[in-house]
C-alpha cells in the first residue's frame, strides 16, 4: 500500500514522496517535489494525495477537509477557459428553445460562432481550448450531412420564443433579401446547382454565391430563412418564404414588409389572394412624369407632408423629409459634376448619370436631371392598408424598421462571418446556413435583452476568463476562476444569468 512520506534531503530541505515499502525497504513511486517553505510541503503532500488516488486509485481512509495549496514551482499555466461564457451562451441557447433540438454539437459550433467565428475544423479546437469540450474531426464532418434536417424544428423553436420572450403575435413580419459569396471562382454545374454566380451585392461578381431571404420581427429576432441558387431574382423569393411561414404557422392574415426590389405585380396580387397586408419601397424614378409632377407639387417641399394616390399596385404613399432632401441634393450634386466633367473629357467607354450619347459624343440629359430635382426629399411606399386603419406616419415607420434585417444582415457577415463559405456540398452548405441562424438568434436575443451590441458582449464574457493550471506533479487540472468584472455582472443580470 502507497504511503506518503517526508525526508530531509542533503541540502537541508523536505523532500514529499510516495513510497512503498517492500521487505523493510523504501521503495520510490514517484518523488512530488521538495520545499523549505511550510506552505509548500502542505501543498507538495496534497499533489502526492492526488498522484495515489489518480495513479493507486487509493483515498486515506481520513480524507482531510482543507483548502488545496498548489506549489507554484510544480504548476504550468496551459491557457484560458471561458466557462463563464459557455454557461451563459448554452443559457441562452435554451432560452431561445434550441435545447430541444438535443443535438450538443450543433448547438456547440452555433455558440463558438458567437464567441470567436471561425472554420468547423478550428470550431473543434477552439471548443476543446475555451470550454474543454472535445469531438473527434470524423464526428464533425459526419454530422455536416445531417444538421440541416433540424431547419423546420429550428424555425418553430424561434418562432415560440419571439411569442414567449417578445410578445411576437405574427400581425408584422419583416423580409429582405442578400446574398453570400462562395471563395471559389468555379460555379456549380446543373440546373439545380446552388452555388451560381449572379447579381452579388457583396461586389463579388465573378464568385459564386447563393441567395438568402430572411424573415425577422420588426424587433430584428428571426424567425426563418431560405436558401436559393445564386442567381436567383431576389424579387422572385418572397412569396415562397411568407407562404411557408403562414402555412407552417397557421398565419391567417399579417402585415409584410419588404423592400422596393420585391414590388411587382405578380408578388401584389399573390400577397392579396392570400388575404396579406403589405408596406413595400416603391420605386419613385420609375413612376410617370405626369404622377411625379403630382406628388412634387402636392408635398411642396414640406418637411414630413404625405400624400396617396391609388396605382395598379396598391396605394402609393409618399413623404418628404428635409433631413432627405439635403442628402439626396448634395448626392446629385456629385453625379452632375462627375457627368459634367464626362462630357467635357470625351473619354469612350465611360458611363456616369445624367449623361446620354448623342452619335459618338456624350452630352448632359437635362430632362432626367429636372425629373431627379422634382424628387429630392421623396420616398415613396406602396401598400393595400387602407388610411383609416393605419395612418401614413405608422406606415412610413413600420417601413423604417427594415432597418433590423439590413442589422442583422450585417451581424451576420460581419461579427458571425457567415461569408465567405468554403463548402462545396449541397449538405455541408445548408448545414452553415442552420448553424448560422442559430448563431444569429442567439446573438439578436442578447442584443435585444441587454441593449448591447454583440461585439461589447462577447468582449465582456472575454474578460470573465478562468486560469487553467496542470499540477506538474500529479497531472491535476485546477480551473482558477478569475473575479468576474462589475460590466460582466451586470451583463449577466440583464441576460438571467446566475453567476
Amino acid at each position: 500500500m502507497p504511503s506518503i512520506r517526508k525526508t530531509k534531503t542533503a541540502s537541508g530541505a523536505t523532500a514529499v514522496q510516495v513510497v512503498r515499502y517492500r521487505n523493510r525497504k523504501v521503495v520510490v513511486l514517484k518523488h512530488i517535489g521538495s520545499t523549505r517553505m511550510k506552505e509548500e510541503i502542505e501543498a507538495l503532500v496534497q499533489s502526492a494525495d492526488a498522484w495515489i488516488r489518480q495513479n493507486v486509485g487509493q483515498s486515506s481512509f481520513f480524507a482531510e477537509q482543507s483548502s488545496r495549496v498548489l506549489p507554484l514551482a510544480h504548476c504550468t499555466f496551459e491557457g484560458v477557459r471561458h466557462e463563464v461564457a459557455y454557461r451563459t451562451l448554452t443559457t441562452i441557447a435554451a432560452r431561445c428553445g434550441f435545447d430541444a433540438m438535443n443535438d450538443p454539437l450543433t448547438i456547440d459550433l452555433a455558440i463558438i460562432r458567437v464567441f470567436e467565428p471561425c472554420s468547423k475544423r478550428r470550431s473543434r479546437i477552439l471548443l476543446e481550448r475555451f470550454f474543454g469540450i472535445r469531438y473527434a474531426e470524423r464526428t464533425l464532418y459526419r454530422a455536416l450531412r445531417t444538421i440541416e434536417r433540424h431547419k423546420a424544428e429550428a424555425e418553430c423553436l424561434a418562432v415560440a420564443c419571439a411569442r414567449r420572450e417578445f410578445s411576437f403575435d405574427c400581425s408584422l413580419i419583416l423580409y429582405d433579401v442578400t446574398t453570400l459569396y462562395f471563395e471559389s471562382f468555379r460555379e456549380d454545374e446543373g440546373e439545380g446547382a446552388l452555388r451560381k454566380t449572379g447579381f452579388s451585392k457583396d461586389q463579388k461578381p465573378q464568385q459564386p454565391q447563393v441567395v438568402v431571404g430572411l424573415l425577422v420581427t420588426s424587433q430584428g429576432f428571426p424567425l426563418g430563412y431560405a436558401l436559393f441558387k445564386g442567381n436567383t431574382f431576389e424579387g422572385h423569393t418572397m412569396l415562397p418564404v411568407i407562404e411557408e411561414f403562414c402555412a407552417t404557422h397557421h398565419v391567417q392574415t399579417c402585415t409584410v414588409v419588404a423592400d422596393a426590389a420585391m414590388l411587382s405585380f405578380e408578388n401584389i396580387e399573390e400577397l392579396r389572394k392570400k388575404n396579406l397586408s403589405y408596406i413595400v419601397g416603391a420605386r419613385t424614378a420609375n413612376l410617370s412624369p405626369k404622377l411625379i409632377e403630382q406628388v412634387s407639387k402636392a408635398l411642396n417641399q414640406r418637411d414630413g407632408a404625405t400624400i396617396r394616390l391609388p396605382t395598379k399596385h396598391g396605394e402609393l404613399l409618399c413623404s418628404f423629409s428635409q433631413k432627405r432632401f439635403r442628402k439626396d441634393k448634395n448626392d446629385m450634386e456629385k453625379q452632375v459634376t462627375r457627368a459634367q466633367k464626362l462630357v467635357s473629357s470625351r473619354e469612350p467607354g465611360r458611363r456616369a448619370k445624367f449623361v446620354s450619347t448623342k452619335g459618338t459624343s456624350y452630352v448632359l440629359n437635362a430632362s432626367l436631371i429636372a425629373k431627379a430635382e422634382k424628387l429630392l426629399g421623396i420616398k415613396g411606399y406602396v401598400t393595400n392598408i387602407p388610411q383609416a386603419i393605419m395612418s401614413d406616419a405608422e406606415i412610413i415607420a413600420h417601413y423604417r424598421s427594415l432597418w433590423h434585417v439590413e442589422q442583422a444582415f450585417r451581424m451576420a457577415k460581419s461579427d458571425l462571418d457567415v461569408r465567405p463559405i468554403f463548402h462545396h456540398t449541397e449538405e455541408a452548405i445548408r448545414a452553415h446556413l442552420l448553424i448560422c441562424f442559430l448563431a444569429l438568434a442567439m446573438s439578436q436575443y442578447m442584443e435585444i435583452k441587454s441593449g448591447l451590441s454583440l461585439r461589447k458582449i462577447v468582449d465582456l464574457l472575454r474578460n470573465a476568463g478562468e486560469a487553467r493550471v496542470i499540477n506538474t506533479s500529479s497531472g491535476e487540472e485546477f480551473i482558477i476562476p478569475a473575479a468576474i468584472p462589475e460590466e460582466t455582472k451586470n451583463l449577466l443580470k440583464q441576460l438571467g444569468v446566475s453567476y
